[in-house]
């Protein structure tokens, strides 16, 4: 089982941040609860970090993250406070039937996909849990706070991002 405590997560060391950036958070309407929690998670960490243009995009489930991803970027790399970071936040609970599976497969090739496409990273904050305990133990229970790693996450990748294109 992975463990946070046991990574540098958390040590935010990146140096200054473009406190102009923007980063667009893409949730789900499933699981609502969940997702508003890693939602406030990931706000909470940009917030702290000095990032204010935060933007959040609604798609119904898990399965279409990578569309809203990939349309809103269309919609707006050309404008001047384009994206410069996605965070994805969904939570697709284990089933009785082998949809579990595919939605997970699905939205997993997605995100990766679009890392390899876009000029800008795509976080990926979707928890694939068996029930609702290990989804509450991810949004601020014994596995920490799932909305708040990807936070940071897209803090270091905007960094890096940056970084190699100089």
């Amino acid at each position: 089982m992975a463990d946070v405590t046991n990574s540098k997560l958390f040590q935010i060391d990146t140096g200054i941040l473009s406190k102009d950036a923007c980063i667009v958070i893409v949730k789900t309407e499933w699981n609502a609860a969940v997702i508003d929690e890693l939602e406030n998670g990931a706000i909470r960490i940009l917030k702290e970090n000095g990032i204010t243009d935060i933007r959040t995009i609604t798609v119904p489930g898990a399965f279409e993250i990578p569309f809203g991803v990939k349309a809103y970027w269309e919609a707006n790399k050309a404008k001047s406070n384009r994206p410069c970071a996605f965070i994805t936040l969904g939570c697709v609970l284990r089933g009785d039937t082998p949809h579990f599976e595919y939605v997970c497969r699905a939205v997993t090739d997605g995100v990766l996909q679009l890392n390899l496409q876009l000029p800008v990273p795509v976080i990926f904050g979707v928890l694939t849990v068996d029930n609702q305990l290990q989804a509450d133990e991810r949004i601020g229970g014994r596995h920490g706070h799932k909305g708040e790693e990807a936070a940071i996450t897209a803090l270091k990748m905007m960094v890096f991002n940056n970084s190699i294109k100089k």
